[in-house]
Formats: structure tokens, C-alpha cells, sequence
């Protein structure tokens, strides 16, 4: 028996519908609704529509309801992709569009698929509304029953205070902390100053605005409602009118420095991209964007980091990802062109970026750092932002015309990363 050998996976392209914020215009749209529109964007741009053009999706969302449990396969089914297209679902958190990445990447580099999209979304408008806990088991123990009024006698105990829905709540199940608030205590244990985290919210619009001016994003995003570039885009933000804001996190504090506008609000949204070995592009007359060549995950002990005081903060596994990775590839920051890393708050960006330093990396170039704008800007709907990334950055690699490597780095709820490294020969 012959094993197969490990091929190259190009980065081919990408999609994306325009982010909005949460409650606004794609309030009634679902999780399928916008990652089918994603998909069929980047069928129709790639010409995916035949029997094995894409041999696999791979997606997922953070926030699911219960008739999202085949959510890939559904979409697939209502998507212009071919019927007989495999499908399945993953979720990690905010890593779950790069995880998707990686899955499908890992089947093409062993021979497994010739090509595969992957990705995810997230709607934060639609969250799913879960039945009161208590009403929950005096259901499940009137549907046990065996008679009529064994049942009816356990329908006879609902009050009503058990027709209260369970709502989704923003918080760490192990610590009752919403992400925000565990960002302000990494942010006070590693110094960030307020005017530095306004700096760089300043700059994520500022960038993301001038890509779009360009039209860097004109083959990466496809209007979706109504919208057709992201809706919490300024691109008229400074640090004066930031500095206006007040903190909404850590509050409790004196020095609290994380408001509305360093910190990502809740969005709505879908992103896709496309991956595939060389000869599969090569077939199909595609150039590649770029090659996914390297992934590492982590994950840190936020509870006795952020609440005992006694270590890593909830957003900070790449602060260990990203050097374990750089270690086995040979490779230091200043060996990167692009550095990537998601803004879920610009504390925990620049609190990722002195652990880095701190673990001997070096700085990062500023100029280098999530230069067409990042989540601040866009917007972060969960299970999307990293096909988002992936596909960003492999098209800033290609349009440079000349080799280069792009650094990815994801933090994640449950004190979770995801990095990955891009090339581009």
C-alpha cells in the first residue's frame, strides 16, 4: 500500500457578504440564509457548479439553533454547489472559519480532496432562544409518563415563571464573565493604555475604508440586503472622537479603558474561501493566491488567569500558539510581510502583541499589522472571521507580485487560538 504524498494547499480565493451590526438588516436573516449567499457568491466567481468541482464544505457557527445541526449540508443543499457535495459542521469559537480552513486544507494536503470551501457565519440578531431549564424537565417528565394523568399531572406543576426563555448570554460558563470583561482584566495586567487601544481602532477603519476606496475588496465582498460594504465601517474615525467614548468594560475600576468604539460590537455576517492543490487549480486555469503551509492551536487556564489573578488571560493562547508554530517552521516575525491578528478588542491586540515581544519574538511592525483594517472595522460575526482573514490576506500576498509570508492570529472563547502562516512563492 502506497501512502499519498503531502501536496501544497493554495488559498484560491474567497467571499463574503458585507458585515452588519446585530438587530439591523439582515435581523431576520439565518445563519443559512447568509452562508448560502456567501457560497453561491464564490460558485458563480469560480465556476463551481459541476459534479467534484469542490469536493468538500466545511462550516459551523457559534450561535446555532437546534434546526442548524446539519447547518453545512443544508447549505449545500440550497446553494448552487453541486447536491452530491459532502458536508459537515465544526465550532470552536471564534476559530471555528480558520479551524474550517485548516480541516479542509488538512484533507487536500494528504491527497484526500482535490479542492474544498470552507468557512462560517454567525448571527447574532437571530441568537437562538433556549426553553426555561425547569419547564425544560417538566416536559421531558410528562412526555415519561405512562398515563394520561401521570401526564397531566406533570403539566399541572408549569408556573409562570418557567415560560421565561432561557436567553444567550455573553459570558464564560466558568466564570460568569462576559469576554469584554475579561479583556479589561488582561488589558489592566499588561498595561494597555486607552490612547493606544484608540490608536489602533482609528487605524482598522481608516484601513479598511482605504481597501475599499481601492478596490481591494470589489472580488472578496458581495452585497447582501441592501448592504454592500460593512456596516460598522467609519471611515471618518480618529483618536479625538474615540477618546469622546466612555468604557463600557471594567467599569468597576478607576482606570477602565474599553469602550463601544475599541471593541468589537455584535455582528451579523458570512465568509467563505476556497482551497486547493496546485494541480487542481492548475486544471482549472486558477492562479493561487497563496499557500497555507503552517497551523498551530492553544489554549490557556483563564480561570485561574483572570479571576485567582494567577496567569493568562481568556483572549491570550496565541501569545503561546504563534511561537510554538514560528519554533517547527524556522521562521521570526520579521520574517512575515503581513501580520494578521483578530480584533476582538484592541486591549487584547496589543496585550498579544507585548506577549509576543515578552516571549523573545520581537515587535511587530506596525505598518505590517492588519493592513487593509480587521475586526474593529468589519465587524465580528463569530464562525465568519476567519475565512474573512484567510482570504484577505492571501489576496494582500498576491497583489504584492513578488514572494512574501502572512502570519494569522485568532484568539478565542474558552481561553482558546488559532494561528496559521501563509506564503506566496
Amino acid at each position: 500500500m502506497s501512502l499519498p504524498s503531502v501536496r501544497r494547499v493554495a488559498v484560491v480565493g474567497g467571499s463574503r457578504i458585507p458585515f452588519a451590526r446585530s438587530d439591523g438588516p439582515y435581523a431576520t436573516a439565518s445563519n443559512q440564509e447568509m452562508l448560502t449567499a456567501a457560497v453561491d457568491a464564490l460558485v458563480a466567481r469560480y465556476g463551481l457548479q459541476g459534479p467534484g468541482d469542490v469536493g468538500e464544505f466545511v462550516a459551523g457557527a457559534v450561535l446555532k439553533h437546534s434546526r442548524d445541526f446539519n447547518l453545512a449540508r443544508e447549505v449545500v443543499l440550497g446553494s448552487a454547489l453541486d447536491s452530491r457535495t459532502p458536508a459537515f459542521d465544526l465550532q470552536q469559537a471564534c476559530g471555528t472559519g480558520l479551524q474550517a480552513v485548516v480541516a479542509v486544507a488538512n484533507k487536500v494536503m494528504l491527497g484526500q480532496l482535490a479542492s474544498g470551501v470552507a468557512g462560517g457565519a454567525d448571527t447574532a440578531s437571530d441568537a437562538p432562544l433556549g426553553v426555561n431549564d425547569e419547564l425544560r424537565r417538566i416536559l421531558l417528565a410528562a412526555r415519561r409518563a405512562r398515563t394520561f394523568g401521570g401526564r397531566l399531572r406533570a403539566v399541572g406543576r408549569v408556573r409562570p415563571r418557567h415560560l421565561v426563555p432561557d436567553m444567550p448570554r455573553n459570558a464564560e460558563p466558568r466564570t460568569g464573565l462576559s469576554m469584554g470583561e475579561h479583556a479589561a482584566v488582561t488589558a489592566r495586567a499588561w498595561g494597555i493604555s486607552r490612547a493606544a487601544q484608540d490608536e489602533l481602532a482609528a487605524a482598522s477603519h481608516q484601513r479598511l475604508a482605504a481597501a475599499y476606496e481601492r478596490g481591494f475588496m470589489d472580488d472578496l465582498v458581495v452585497p447582501f440586503r441592501g448592504l454592500a460594504r460593512d456596516q460598522n465601517l467609519r471611515p471618518g474615525s480618529t483618536v479625538d472622537a474615540l477618546a469622546r467614548l466612555k468604557p463600557v468594560f471594567g467599569t468597576g475600576a478607576p482606570d477602565a479603558t474599553m469602550t463601544a468604539g475599541n471593541s468589537t460590537p455584535l455582528t451579523d455576517g458570512a465568509a467563505v474561501a476556497l482551497l486547493g492543490s496546485e494541480e487542481w487549480a492548475a486544471a482549472r486555469g486558477l492562479e493561487p493566491l497563496a499557500y497555507l503551509v503552517a497551523c498551530e492551536s492553544a489554549a490557556v487556564d483563564f480561570v485561574h488567569g483572570d479571576v485567582a489573578g494567577d496567569g493568562d488571560g481568556l483572549l491570550m493562547a496565541p501569545a503561546y500558539a504563534v511561537p510554538r508554530m514560528l519554533e517547527r517552521a524556522g521562521l521570526g516575525l520579521g520574517d512575515f510581510d503581513f501580520v494578521e491578528v483578530h480584533e476582538a478588542f484592541a486591549s487584547q491586540v496589543l496585550a498579544t502583541l507585548a506577549a509576543w515581544e515578552e516571549r523573545g519574538l520581537g515587535a511587530v511592525d506596525r505598518a505590517r499589522l492588519n493592513v487593509a483594517g480587521s475586526s474593529l472595522a468589519t465587524g465580528h460575526p463569530f464562525a465568519a472571521t476567519g475565512a474573512r482573514i484567510v482570504a484577505t490576506l492571501a489576496k494582500l500576498l498576491a497583489e504584492r507580485g513578488r514572494p512574501g509570508r502572512g502570519l494569522i492570529s485568532l484568539c478565542a472563547a474558552g481561553g482558546q487560538g488559532v494561528t496559521a502562516i501563509l506564503e506566496r512563492d
